[in-house]
């Protein structure tokens, strides 16, 4: 995979609207929690994308305390959805009383959405919903106007398409997806799981997210700057490279560790290392190591009562100075609130 400035390239295009993980925050639109999510469909959608949102928002995992998500599918008839027959649940005006609305994959993209759908969206971001689409469903937010002067991204394979039909979307071609605040995109495929679970984290936590994550057997946490299409991946195989040392240094972040210590247990040069990391990666060892020591603070903050200069030293940051300084420039808030924003909706160890 290829990391692009990861974590601060998409924490800068949020909003700074923190949701609590207990669902009694406030949207975008001062509208109280977030756990009401409607599912927009129509005839022409594609299946896998709308899977996949119903799969992470429909039930809770195992262990995760507290109210989960409301799903509604929406649609102003049954709908083919791929091969599949489709019975919504409520008409698209229901999107209006969601707090979420998603909007799956398009199929295709030459074909204007039909303006029910495009209207409806409109009207539920306009009533204070929090619009996501997936992959191709970002052809639905542009039709509504939601994308106008924003960043988002679609699926590679449209980004030109849907750059040339909205010159005014800043077309972004190279990201998983594009947090905006209340309107969010995704890339393809797997990328509308990366940004459902986005959204869980953004709601319940990282340790939440995480809990999904294991539940449906995938990694808990792709950053939206990664790249979408690479080229050359790192290869599914032991002797790669970077196969034993990326899980060694996990296992290390209370360490001080340096270049020179990943390259001298990689048994590389340092220039050598950096070509693979980059390679593989997209980024530098040092903001790999340091995006994994903000997750593992995020992780501490929820589940545990360890001070601020306990989690400084767990995560090797030295001091809760350093700490408060790298996690308040990459999350947008301090340790502190961020602690108390998610901590309530989080499952504690033994709770």
């Amino acid at each position: 995979m290829s990391v692009r400035n990861a974590m601060p390239h998409t924490i800068t295009d949020m909003s700074g609207d923190i949701r609590t993980g207990t669902g009694t925050g406030t949207t975008a639109g001062g509208r109280t929690g977030a756990r009401t999510v409607a599912l927009a469909v129509t005839d022409g959608m594609l299946h896998f994308e709308l899977s996949v949102a119903y799969e992470v928002f429909d039930a809770a995992p195992v262990g995760v305390a507290g109210p989960w998500y409301d799903v509604a599918v929406c649609g102003s008839e049954a709908v083919q959805v791929g091969r599949f027959r489709l019975e919504p649940d409520h008409g698209l005006d229901r999107l209006r009383g969601a707090d979420t609305v998603i909007v799956p994959a398009w199929a295709d993209v030459d074909e204007e959405p039909p303006a029910d759908l495009v209207d409806a969206v409109r009207a539920a971001h306009e009533a204070g919903a929090r619009v996501a689409s997936l992959c191709t469903g970002a052809f639905v937010l542009a039709a509504a106007g939601l994308l106008d002067g924003r960043r988002a991204t679609t699926h590679w394979a449209h980004t030109d398409v849907l750059a040339a039909r909205h010159p005014e979307v800043e077309v972004d071609p190279d990201v998983l997806y594009v947090d905006n605040g209340s309107v969010l995109t995704s890339a393809g495929k797997a990328a509308a799981l990366d940004l459902c679970l986005h959204l869980v984290r953004l709601d319940r936590g990282s340790s939440v997210a995480n809990a999904v994550a294991r539940r449906l057997v995938v990694p808990p946490h792709r950053a939206g700057g990664q790249a979408q299409f690479v080229a050359a991946p790192v290869p599914a195989r032991d002797d790669h490279p970077l196969s034993d040392l990326l899980p060694w240094a996990v296992d290390r972040l209370g360490q001080p560790l340096t270049v020179e210590d990943l390259a001298r247990q990689a048994r590389m040069s340092s220039r050598n290392l950096g070509r693979h990391f980059r390679a593989a990666t997209g980024t530098t060892p040092l903001q790999w190591l340091l995006t994994q020591r903000i997750r593992r603070a995020q992780e501490l903050l929820e589940t545990t009562d360890n001070s601020i200069d306990t989690i400084a030293t767990a995560t090797g940051m030295g001091t809760a100075t350093t700490l408060r300084r790298h996690f308040n420039r990459t999350i947008g808030v301090p340790p502190d609130t961020y602690r108390r924003t998610f901590r309530a909706g989080t499952p504690r160890p033994g709770g």
